[in-house]
């Protein structure tokens, strides 16, 4: 039985979906996972940049081949250690943010979601399966062993509980990405 890992927590621009997963790998390993396209397709999805514009687009492979793409406008990207980018979704703007740090425990990736909009009981899961994906590559196996079944909606009222009183206001267009 998975287990709901995300909590709610005040970011520097309103509250946020947080996670945080620890690694026995070094921060290399883990920085290599989330931004280099060809180790981030066999988690969640794969980089792409035009480079007649300079657009970075992001594409949700683990869901279907046939992904659209969802425009991405990179925040902050220091390596090895943290990325920050907003991408455009069906639904609005995502504001993503991954910290990555070494500590006696091990490598531990903090990854967390501007709350806005969109619905906690449905993110909050996602979350958690798509991190479980990457925590299952870091450790060897496969992410197709992670089951999206077990996910959702099972850890779905855990995550809507979260949900700051009185909601949470949509994320407004940054820079770049309108709605």
């Amino acid at each position: 039985m998975v287990e709901a890992t995300g909590t709610v927590a005040e970011g520097e621009h309103g509250p946020e979906l947080v996670f945080q997963r620890v690694y026995d790998v070094p921060v290399t390993t883990v920085w290599a996972h989330v931004a280099e396209s060809d180790k981030l397709e066999t988690w969640i999805g794969r980089w792409e940049t035009e480079e007649s514009t300079g657009r970075v687009l992001f594409y949700m492979t683990a869901e279907s081949d046939e992904a659209e793409a969802e425009e991405c406008l990179v925040r902050d990207c220091s390596p090895p250690h943290r990325l920050v980018v907003d991408t455009r979704t069906p639904t609005g703007t995502w504001h993503l943010s991954l910290g990555i740090q070494t500590t006696p425990h091990g490598t531990v990736l903090t990854f967390a979601q501007r709350l806005g909009a969109d619905d906690i009981g449905s993110v909050g899961p996602g979350w958690d399966y798509y991190l479980d994906r990457l925590s299952a590559v870091l450790g060897g196996e496969s992410a197709s062993d992670i089951d999206w079944d077990d996910y959702y909606p099972a850890l779905s009222d855990h995550y809507a509980a979260l949900a700051p009183e009185g909601g949470v206001a949509p994320n407004p267009p940054q820079d770049g990405l309108e709605h």
